[in-house]
């Protein structure tokens, strides 16, 4: 019997189809009506896809779509805090009726992604849904510029997941969906797992959060983002060659599971938070670590807001439960890492670098202090920011 937490609403319901089903529904494609999807459509088909947006059948329709940008809810009253859309121009929506099969392609690639049969088409309001959502209807923000470059109408309806894109062929062992995850915790004899969120390489403020988990749990997720981030963020492969340095030299190798997921970034602050959660559980995590500013971008939300969101939920609609921890640090008094509430020295002791100014230090090639960053880490970025200023 599974020690794991159950998926969200219960049973995992992935939508990718394999051997006769995925030759049949392919052929079938090709006489459909093609409509091509944005990066961040693509990605959430493919979260779908593999069970990571359980209990999600399909991109949503206008009363899921109401509800969620309105009170964080489907309408059958699941939790779910962030619209999975897809849109289309006016004149393609025209062109699509209700109950018609459509083809979804990837625009990217133009790779055949999905079918779906339509059950949905219906404006919406893009200015509402980013002052509900991201809290905010300023464009600068990347996740309401997202929005405000999506199409006119949206459709609603469920889909049949035909790819996962490029993902198990890029990432190799690292890149798991929820049903291998749950296998690898269970194997493990594990029942508490805590996921640990990054798009960013882990520095040693991230590695004390992931530590401070390894300490009340079984095991830990690190679980980085390998789908689209904004311009300035590392590149997904310069990541993964940090995360295994530090792995591989500061952590004990059988507590710790590396694996990547296909989500694009939408910056959602709060809201993302809790989409955090659910998928986490999908996942079989038991807790989610919840640090300063999770899924923040600029200075849009405060920064514990999304720790405060796990507050304003019902406690019975996740069984995922945040792990919160508090603004972490090097302090030179306390002559070890530390948080706001157990360091009791004034800011001059403690190491705080802004995101520019380490990035500015790493594309000089200077070597931010090792209580910051461990020096191996600190190494590739400065050789990847080197590449950068010379391609």
């Amino acid at each position: 019997m599974s020690q794991l937490i159950l998926p969200h609403r219960g049973e995992l319901s992935p939508l990718l189809v394999d051997g006769k089903e995925l030759k049949e529904k392919k052929e079938r494609s090709r006489s459909l009506i093609q409509v091509r999807m944005s990066s961040r459509e693509t990605s959430d088909l493919i979260m779908m896809a593999i069970g990571a947006f359980t209990p999600l059948k399909g991109f949503m329709v206008r009363q899921d779509y109401t509800e969620v940008v309105d009170n964080m809810h489907l309408s059958d009253g699941t939790l779910w805090p962030i619209p999975i859309t897809l849109s289309v121009s006016k004149q393609e929506a025209d062109n699509i009726n209700l109950g018609q099969e459509i083809g979804l392609t990837d625009d990217d690639s133009g790779d055949l992604m999905g079918i779906m049969k339509v059950q949905d088409k219906y404006n919406y309001d893009k200015e509402y849904e980013a002052k509900q959502v991201f809290r905010t209807s300023d464009i600068a923000h990347p996740g309401v510029n997202k929005v405000y470059q999506q199409n006119e109408v949206l459709l609603g309806g469920e889909v049949t997941a035909l790819s996962e894109g490029p993902y198990p062929e890029l990432y190799g062992s690292y890149y798991a969906r929820p049903s291998e995850t749950r296998d690898i915790f269970q194997k493990k004899g594990w029942s508490t797992i805590s996921a640990f969120q990054t798009r960013n390489p882990i520095h040693r403020s991230h590695e004390y959060c992931t530590k401070i988990a390894l300490e009340v749990s079984d095991g830990i997720l690190i679980h980085p983002l390998v789908g689209k981030l904004k311009a300035d963020d590392i590149p997904a492969e310069v990541r993964m060659k940090c995360y295994e340095v530090l792995l591989e030299q500061y952590y004990p190798q059988e507590r710790v599971v590396l694996k990547v997921y296909p989500m694009e970034m939408r910056y959602g602050g709060p809201r993302e938070a809790l989409l955090h959660a659910i998928f986490r559980q999908n996942y079989g995590c038991s807790h989610l670590i919840i640090g300063r500013d999770h899924a923040g971008v600029g200075n849009y939300y405060g920064p514990f807001d999304a720790q405060k969101i796990f507050t304003e939920i019902e406690p019975e609609e996740l069984h995922i439960q945040p792990l919160n921890i508090d603004w972490t640090f090097w302090c030179h008094k306390c002559d070890g890492m530390a948080s706001m509430k157990t360091c009791p020295h004034k800011k001059e002791h403690r190491v705080l670098i802004s995101g520019t100014k380490v990035r500015e230090m790493l594309s000089k090639g200077q070597m931010p202090p090792k209580e910051f960053s461990r020096p191996e880490v600190a190494e590739i970025l400065i050789d990847h920011y080197k590449q950068t200023r010379h391609s």
